[in-house]
């Protein structure tokens, strides 16, 4: 073994092998910056790696056979004279700076021909020129999330995000302890809300960034359903006052990394470790503000991390199955965050909001009020503590308009929430739903459209813009639309159903609605649809059955849904009788008085029209 390395020795195999594997690291090391200044594409780096591996068995083979001008020994063995005879060629150190300089200078060449010429640019070449726009072209109104049916390479070459356009993904929790879970989930999706409050920056929508939890992560992949250019990801492991967070951001374009940093602190420092990654990853982006991030990120939020804690355990309430023990425990939750903090407007805005829904929930009509009226009460002290916050805004004009139909009020604060969170999809869907209400298409169909292009995989944006083209009368739309929230989430059904059947009954089609509605008759609002069904199939007695089902399960706080069956009927008398006692009894049905097709028969009446005056005019 001894004579084996001397005769490697002897014939430069290890001075050989030193020099390239030198000459290699610096290649890779110059390589990886050029390719950052230039753009390269991420395929071009990794073809220099695997050229240099496969050089060097080559190399060695060529250093043992004496092509560099290395000693040479004869065919039988060492020469008499011995080894230290061997005298090393005096231009070996050239050759060498030739061949390797060569090899270097040939592999950025073949990246730059993949990068302007597509030589074998698979997923990168002409990705920034071969669009035509058709990537940020806002999806057909009435078809489904386009789904490329092309070749790779076509496909590939189609995608071109808006710039400054970005998805935070669910950091992975590495605690080891699965109920640290919402705290890893609440990180990512504080980043996310205090990127999207900056108004340079496009940023893919929390429902939609997070259904790709738990998959295995194809950035690029991820990059196109979302429709970005960049992508953040990381980790936290949270063990007591501790925590690490290790944060990345991705050009999904090219595939290189942008920025990535580890930070070790306490728990106490999370907040500033928010600010900090907003902040570099908005400079990473480019993105040239009208004020700083950290002003924009800290916006009503906490310094106190018993309270961001409890916050973010409503969060991971709000985020899963809507009923009344959810949205319970989400108010108990924020509830302790604003105990503990009581200048935390971001903890009263989503109680507020939690609030609201709480009161859509329930039928006794004293809690109904006592529901609505705490969530008034928690979005007003919201804004007293942060007037800047688009959240609290947005809560404001919501319960302004369904249970206190202050429809001024709600318009003034819906407008300050867009001005203050236009890359919001939740303050999105919330002011179209507000302007189709109002019977004002015009204004509703582009901010649902806008909520869906931020919020893709979001059944709950899709639905939305489903209800909106429906109250448009674009019931075609409509109906492929609440499709194509049904098949994002089938658990939807019970509430998308009604409304789809209703469109399939405008559309001309009974039986289609009669299919929809009857797949889960039990619910009130299908109860409604089929009663209206029954009556145009010729099946009245099943029509007065579901009539009669609805009244006794829902007593008088379905006074609204009686009104529209009424009119329908053509019983006009008791249609406006119930409308009478949904405004004594502030039915949040009323903010639909505008809108609602199923009203139509009553707005000629007076007495309709004197209703909807004072419906209106409410302050």
């Amino acid at each position: 073994m001894k004579g084996f390395f001397a005769e490697l020795r002897h014939r430069g195999v290890l001075k050989v092998a030193t020099a390239y594997l030198v000459v290699s690291w610096l290649t890779l090391e110059i390589g990886h910056t050029l390719f950052l200044i230039f753009e390269l594409p991420h395929g071009g780096l990794q073809f220099i790696f695997v050229l240099l591996a496969v050089g060097f068995p080559l190399a060695l083979l060529g250093a043992w056979q004496g092509w560099f001008g290395a000693a040479r020994v004869h065919a039988q063995g060492q020469s008499s004279a011995g080894p230290d005879k061997h005298e090393s060629n005096p231009h070996e150190g050239p050759w060498l700076a030739v061949i390797f300089g060569t090899v270097a200078l040939f592999a950025v060449a073949v990246a730059i021909g993949v990068r302007f010429y597509g030589m074998g640019g698979g997923d990168h070449g002409a990705s920034s020129h071969g669009s035509h726009g058709a990537a940020n072209a806002p999806p057909p109104e009435n078809a489904e999330t386009a789904t490329p049916q092309e070749s790779p390479h076509h496909v590939a070459a189609a995608f071109a995000p808006p710039a400054h356009s970005i998805a935070v993904l669910p950091f992975v929790n590495m605690s080891g302890d699965p109920q640290q879970e919402y705290f890893s989930d609440g990180l990512s999706e504080e980043l996310l809300n205090a990127l999207a409050r900056v108004n340079q920056l496009q940023v893919a929508a929390r429902t939609s960034s997070f259904s790709f939890k738990g998959e295995k992560r194809n950035i690029e992949e991820i990059a196109r359903k979302l429709n970005v250019e960049a992508v953040l990801e990381g980790s936290v492991r949270k063990s007591g006052n501790r925590v690490r967070i290790t944060a990345q951001l991705i050009n999904a374009v090219t595939g290189f990394h942008l920025w990535s940093q580890t930070y070790d602190r306490d728990l106490e420092d999370v907040f500033a470790i928010q600010t900090e990654i907003a902040t570099t990853v908005t400079g990473a982006l480019q993105a040239t503000l009208l004020e700083s991030t950290s002003a924009v990120a800290d916006v009503g939020g906490t310094q106190n991390p018993s309270a961001l804690d409890a916050y973010l355990q409503g969060v991971k309430l709000a985020n899963s199955t809507f009923n009344e023990e959810n949205v319970r425990g989400e108010i108990a939750a924020y509830t302790k965050a604003i105990n503990l903090d009581g200048h935390y407007a971001r903890a009263y805005a989503v109680r507020s909001i939690a609030f609201s829904n709480l009161g859509r929930l329930l039928t006794d009509e004293a809690a109904i009020s006592k529901a609505f009226d705490q969530a008034r009460s928690d979005a007003e002290t919201a804004l007293k503590l942060a007037p800047e916050l688009g959240t609290a805004h947005r809560a404001l004009g919501a319960i302004l308009y369904t249970a206190f139909h202050d429809f001024a009020g709600a318009e003034a604060e819906y407008g300050r929430a867009l001005a203050l969170a236009p890359g919001d999809a939740g303050v999105l869907r919330s002011a179209a739903a507000f302007f189709s209400s109002l019977g004002r298409p015009a204004e509703a169909v582009p901010l649902a459209q806008q909520a869906v292009r931020l919020d893709p995989l979001n059944a709950r944006s899709v639905r939305t813009l489903g209800l909106v083209l429906y109250d448009a009368r674009r019931y075609g739309e409509a109906i492929s639309t609440l499709n194509r929230a049904l098949s994002l989430d089938p658990g939807l059904q019970q509430v998308i159903s009604s409304s789809l059947g209703l469109a399939h009954m405008w559309a001309g089609d009974n039986e289609a609605a009669r299919t929809a509605c009857e797949k889960t008759p039990q619910v009130w609002q299908n109860q409604v649809c089929l009663a209206l069904v029954y009556r145009r199939l010729d099946r009245e007695p099943q029509a007065e059955a579901v009539l009669r089902a609805l009244m006794d399960g829902m007593g008088d706080t379905a006074a609204f849904q009686y009104a529209q069956i009424y009119a329908q009927w053509g019983d006009t008398s008791r249609a406006l009788e119930w409308l009478e006692t949904a405004y004594r009894l502030r039915d949040p049905g009323l903010f639909e008085l505008k809108s609602d097709a199923l009203i139509d028969p009553l707005r000629r009446e007076p007495r309709f029209q004197e209703i909807e005056q004072r419906v209106f005019s409410l302050r």
